[in-house]
């Protein structure tokens, strides 16, 4: 090898050693909202899942849910993206038949009823971009009370053949009926 051919490689390896990040990969620091999830069955070990949520965790934070959720403006059902709901199987909201499939939650919260919302819009920020008309289905859901979250959570049961989403955030509580 030339002695030019020998210097011009050793020259170019150091370039690329002192141009490549040797250091650990940095990651993010923690979601002060954390994404989530909850699915019915709800045991890890049940491969069989039926419905599933997956959503941003908010806290409270010395904050009142009301200024957080407000009544009668669409919320995203969590922070962060919109919640995204995946049927497994066709279900019913209301009077409405869901085919399985992957869609948007929404609600409007209200002192004594929430309105759920199943929209087909998918990958939303937020509910900025909500738009109405592509809402699959809409069921009013009564207002209950309980003990106090800090952090928005959602869990379900089951009640004969009515899978229940239920909502809590400080002492609101909600329960969003699915049939099978």
């Amino acid at each position: 090898m030339k002695k030019s051919t020998f210097i011009t490689t050793i020259a170019f390896a150091c370039i690329m050693l002192l141009s490549t990040n040797i250091d650990a990969q940095e990651f993010a620091k923690m979601d002060k909202s954390p994404m989530d999830g909850a699915s019915f069955p709800t045991s890890y070990k049940d491969a069989n899942k039926q419905i599933k949520i997956v959503y941003g965790r908010p806290q409270l934070n010395g904050r009142e849910v009301s200024t957080l959720a407000k009544n009668g403006e669409v919320w995203r059902t969590g922070a962060n993206e919109a919640a995204e709901l995946t049927l497994y199987k066709d279900m019913t909201l209301g009077s409405t038949p869901l085919k399985a499939g992957t869609y948007t939650f929404y609600v409007i919260p209200g002192d004594k009823e929430w309105t759920a919302i199943i929209s087909k819009d998918l990958n939303v920020w937020g509910s900025y971009f909500y738009k109405e008309a592509n809402d699959v289905a809409r069921l009013a859901v009564p207002v209950t009370a309980g003990d106090s979250l800090e952090a928005f959570s959602m869990a379900f049961t089951e009640d004969g053949n009515t899978i229940n989403m239920h909502l809590g955030w400080g002492t609101v509580r909600v329960a969003v009926p699915f049939t099978k």
